[in-house]
């Protein structure tokens, strides 16, 4: 690439990292930021800018390189270094199980648990009564049995790790019937058969995408076959043609040809979320009442609490995947621990954990509600007194998110923002990037901001986000 008299001139008024580093030590910003952070954004700077000269994409002035100029480069390198990258943000997309986000929100009972286990001994692998090692996994066993119906439960890091410790416990060499119309893929291209194949379980696909049959099972079962598993599609619906083999009938096909059946929830959930209005989604009493030898489903979608892969099942089973060694690996710590049993002690009062657990609590907010929380927004905002600022209000449908209710539109009410002069991208961005980020959707070149996963408290926050964007945009 050829560089130019003027840049070649710049070039080599590109400070020498000692003498940055001779500035920093003179500079109270730096007093307590580490030498290894400040040598790091000093030689970050000087890398920018030299990029930025060859390039001639950014113009770089005199002043850019005077002293000023470098530390107050430096500072902001520095400051963006020592903030931490996992920060609280403002969901305002209407998603309420949001991936990217972190899907589920805990309740404060898991919080103030979680907090006090992390900041203590506790007795993770102790048995208090006998004074000898316990299991990790009956912090939370008894609760889920008594919850779910099961004889037996544990826990592992997620239900794709769930998945793969049941296969390769019961299923490895041996052949697992599946319908084809089962074959699900979670986000990340994850998939079932991929999973599968890691457990070194083997796949045998029944049925077509859209119809599968009691007997297409019936005609796959030989001497080789382990398992009979059912996926519930959580994050897709075939419809139309279709037809589909129930639980119950797996199940008795399982007991006539002495075959174990398992049923994968994916999302899982406790409550029927039908009493309030929303489609029917299997829970997990169902499926264990209907008689299925395994279940599996997440901790961090409808259940409302952390990360985990939730087995539950008949005790025989369980007994053989607690003693797998793949068990080891998969395993939660305390903290994910802690925080999963305060969150399933909510269930235990229906109406306890629809008010305590925020994804529920979301979930089943009367529109009203949500309406008056838009409104209450709206008059925050119009105080800032802006003249740009141009707001409206409108009902839009929410969504559940987190490969749950795939066809479940939940009714909302957005406010939303347009700024004279400044396109609705730019303004998102600016959002994005305060301070916390607030995280909204852009419909009809508008910015807007879904009521129904926005906190109460979260209201004035963004108020003060807003008047921030519009301070940094200028006058």
């Amino acid at each position: 690439m050829n560089v130019d008299e003027k840049d070649l001139t710049l070039l080599k008024r590109l400070p020498a990292i000692d003498h940055i580093m001779e500035l920093l030590e003179k500079d109270d910003f730096f007093l307590n930021i580490p030498r290894s952070v400040r040598l790091q954004c000093a030689r970050k700077t000087v890398a920018g800018l030299r990029a930025d000269i060859i390039s001639g994409q950014k113009r770089i002035s005199e002043a850019d390189l005077a002293d000023e100029g470098i530390l107050q480069r430096v500072r902001n390198s520095a400051h963006e270094t020592m903030t931490p990258r996992l920060v609280r943000t403002i969901n305002a997309t209407g998603v309420v199980l949001h991936t990217n986000m972190g899907r589920s929100p805990l309740c404060r009972d898991a919080i103030e648990n979680l907090a006090t286990v992390a900041a203590h001994y506790s007795n993770l692998e102790f048995d208090l009564a006998s004074g000898k090692r316990g299991s990790r996994y009956s912090a939370v066993e008894e609760i889920l049995c008594e919850l779910s119906g099961a004889e037996a439960a544990m826990a592992v890091n997620n239900n794709a790790g769930a998945v793969l410790l049941c296969l390769e416990t019961l299923a490895r060499g041996k052949n697992v019937i599946v319908s084809r119309g089962e074959l699900v893929e979670i986000g990340g291209a994850f998939r079932i058969p991929d999973v599968m194949a890691k457990s070194g379980g083997i796949l045998k696909e029944v049925g077509t995408t859209n119809r599968t049959h009691l007997n297409d099972y019936e005609q796959a079962i030989d001497n080789e076959t382990a398992l009979l598993l059912k996926v519930h599609t959580s994050n897709y619906a075939v419809v139309g043609f279709t037809a589909s083999v129930s639980l119950k009938e797996l199940v008795s096909l399982g007991k006539a040809n002495r075959l174990p059946v398992m049923e994968d929830l994916g999302s899982g959930t406790l409550i029927d979320f039908s009493k309030y209005g929303m489609r029917p989604e299997p829970t997990v009493q169902q499926s264990i009442a209907d008689g299925a030898d395994l279940v599996t489903f997440s901790g961090d979608k409808l259940l409302g609490g952390p990360q985990a892969g939730i087995i539950t099942g008949k005790a025989t089973l369980l007994e053989k995947i607690k003693k797998n060694s793949l068990t080891r690996a998969l395993r939660i710590d305390k903290l994910t621990l802690a925080a999963l049993e305060s969150t399933l002690r909510q269930y235990r009062d229906e109406s306890k954990a629809l008010a305590e657990i925020p994804t529920l609590r979301m979930l089943t907010c009367p529109l009203d509600a949500i309406r008056a929380r838009a409104q209450k927004l709206h008059q925050i905002l119009q105080a800032i007194g802006d003249s740009r600022l141009q707001l409206s209000l409108c009902d839009r449908p929410s969504r559940v998110g987190g490969g749950a209710f795939p066809l479940e539109e939940l009714p909302s009410r957005c406010v939303g923002i347009r700024i004279t002069g400044m396109p609705v991208n730019a303004f998102e961005k600016l959002m994005r990037l305060g301070n916390p980020p607030v995280i909204g959707r852009i419909e009809e070149d508008v910015w807007m901001m879904d009521m129904r996963t926005v906190q109460d408290e979260e209201l004035v926050l963004i108020g003060d986000a807003v008047a921030q964007a519009l301070r940094r945009n200028g006058p």
